[in-house]
């Protein structure tokens, strides 16, 4: 899928609104495509930490899209997924959350997204 929010050539899309949320949500659950979501704040050291590696799971993993939403500017959505800690990961496909990772461990999270991927087939 291709992102106009993109920035610097990211392939993380930033969701700034629960607008883009839907309108991405939507595009990707239509096409089938698996979606992993970093739930982050500014604020949260951690969370921050973990946005580089977000980056480089994005580029391993073409066939996944990649959101990231920051729990200040887009509280409704972080409500509705029930997010309670930052940094939070879902692993979503179908319109429904397959996993969910919270904390700051890279090792894990790129072993939960290569088996979500995986039997996903993407």
């Amino acid at each position: 899928m291709e992102a106009q929010e993109q920035h610097n050539n990211s392939r993380v899309v930033k969701i700034d609104s629960v607008e883009s949320w839907n309108t991405y949500f939507s595009q990707a659950t239509n096409q089938g495509c698996p979606i992993v979501v970093h739930f982050m704040a500014s604020w949260c050291i951690p969370s921050v930490a973990m946005n580089s590696f977000f980056e480089e799971l994005a580029l391993t993993f073409k066939d996944v899209l990649f959101l990231s939403v920051d729990v200040d500017d887009v509280k409704e959505v972080a409500t509705r997924m029930e997010i309670k800690a930052m940094p939070t990961f879902l692993l979503m496909k179908g319109g429904s959350v397959v996993d969910k990772l919270v904390g700051a461990n890279p090792e894990v999270i790129r072993k939960r997204v290569d088996g979500f991927v995986q039997s996903n087939g993407a």
